[in-house]
């Protein structure tokens, strides 16, 4: 019995992401994040804003999927450490509610091209753009 529990722990440690090392803001462009284990990722203002963990009135909700669009210029204008556990950051279209744990930011790093290839399917799929819309 107390193997099995040992081992349960030992898989739930092994899924749990290293431990946050550095995060360095790089206003308005980017936020650099560097894990224990050396993994280190560079994150564009554009991918975190695309991918906030926050519920968004600006999200377009289209056949169900819900899609955010023309985020390609937006920038970040500051970061908010929360707890020991995540940061808020303020994005220059005023979003400013979703709040980045490093488990999150780990997982947003480790699948970016992936999270960024599905993204750019999705707009083209939609007939949408990364970059803003023109004001009339």
């Amino acid at each position: 019995m107390a193997a099995a529990a040992a081992a349960r722990r030992l898989c739930h440690a092994a899924a749990q992401p290293p431990p946050l090392k550095k995060l360095a803001l790089h206003a308005p462009k980017s936020v650099e994040v560097e894990f224990a284990d050396g993994s280190s990722f560079h994150l564009s203002a554009e991918f975190l804003r695309v991918y906030s963990p926050a519920a968004d009135s600006k999200i377009r909700s289209i056949a169900g999927e819900k899609v955010i669009f023309g985020r390609r210029h937006v920038g970040i204008m500051s970061a908010e450490s929360i707890g020991n556990y995540g940061v808020r950051i303020l994005f220059d279209d005023l979003h400013k509610t979703g709040i980045f744990t490093w488990d999150y930011l780990h997982h947003l790093g480790s699948n970016k091209f992936s999270l960024s290839r599905n993204y750019i399917k999705t707009l083209r799929k939609h007939g949408l753009s990364r970059d803003p819309q023109r004001r009339k």
